[in-house]
């Protein structure tokens, strides 16, 4: 069965307005509830830390600060992330480096099937627990 992004919470992190409302409206197009979006760095920590999320969709770089911070935090509570960037790869810090990424301009639906691929991933590397 393919995933999906229905019911999925998902958080939007791009500096850009047209491009993150147009993210946002797109991903709520697909089931997903949308958290933010949010362009900066301190705005997107704070809705880590508040918010329970499936995944997230990063832009590398946010009025010249990297977004960095907000994906190791993410990553810490396993949550998966996809890069939104127009960065080559082998641009972004090495820890980062092989973690899907979407070039700019976004492709939705390569996005789409990359942030569900993400979250599918994560759901199955859990442990389950037994009974």
């Amino acid at each position: 069965m393919a995933e999906t992004l229905v019911g999925k919470r998902i958080l939007v992190v791009e500096d850009e307005y047209m491009l993150a409302n147009d993210l946002a409206e797109f991903l709520e197009t697909q089931g997903a509830a949308v958290a933010g979006p949010v362009g900066t760095v301190k705005g997107a920590l704070a809705l880590v830390e508040t918010e329970a999320l499936d995944g997230a969709v990063l832009d590398v770089n946010l009025r010249n600060e990297q977004v960095y911070p907000v994906a190791d935090a993410l990553l810490a509570r396993k949550v998966p992330i996809v890069f939104a960037t127009g960065y080559e790869e082998l641009l972004l810090a090495r820890a980062y480096i092989g973690l899907p990424r979407c070039q700019k301009p976004i492709d939705k639906a390569a996005l789409a099937t990359a942030l569900a691929g993400a979250i599918g991933r994560q759901a199955r590397e859990r442990p389950t627990r037994a009974p």
